[in-house]
């Protein structure tokens, strides 16, 4: 006969599938492998139930699995090697840091490819230089003409200037439902 589920554990589980469909959106916007999309959501939810314990009722649920997904996702493209990303994780942060803010990250990536569109050509193409290609800055900074340095600083105001942009887009369409 199996052991009964203590109530903490009955909350998560209860709680994971509740957040298993923004969870996946999520995982779906920052990698294009279904597979490992797949993976990484069992590998959150065994993860999820083994820290059970340590998770506080009445706290953020959604922030805590995010987490715990974001830090799975990244040790895969780390244990990975060299496989190229969609987005590299400074901007997986940068996208996540929010998520729980919003009724899903699948709204915030829906944004993305319009609000990268508003970008100046050069951070256009400092941003797929970094996020499609996985380019570090030393390596994109010839191509641009800049330093190194000048390419982190581009790169995270063009990061900045997409988070807004999305947010406005996300505001003007809150304010208009």
């Amino acid at each position: 006969m199996p052991e009964p589920i203590d109530p903490q554990t009955a909350l998560v589980q209860q709680l994971f599938v509740q957040h298993i469909v923004p969870l996946r959106g999520f995982l779906l916007g920052l990698t294009a492998d279904f597979h490992r999309v797949d993976d990484l959501v069992q590998e959150t939810f065994l993860t999820v139930l083994q820290k059970a314990a340590d998770f506080q009722p009445g706290t953020n649920f959604r922030g805590w699995v995010f987490a715990i997904a974001r830090f799975k996702l990244l040790a895969s493209f780390r244990d990975a090697g060299r496989e190229p990303l969609i987005f590299d994780p400074d901007l997986i942060e940068t996208l996540s840091e929010t998520a729980p803010d919003f009724s899903g990250n699948e709204q915030r990536f829906r944004y993305l490819p319009g609000c990268l569109e508003k970008l100046a050509p050069q951070a256009r193409r400092a941003m797929t230089l970094a996020y499609q290609h996985g380019h570090p800055p030393r390596e994109i900074a010839p191509h641009m003409g800049w330093t190194a340095n000048a390419v982190k600083v581009a790169l995270s105001r063009a990061r900045n200037v997409i988070r807004a942009c999305i947010e406005h887009r996300l505001a003007a369409e809150a304010a208009g439902s």
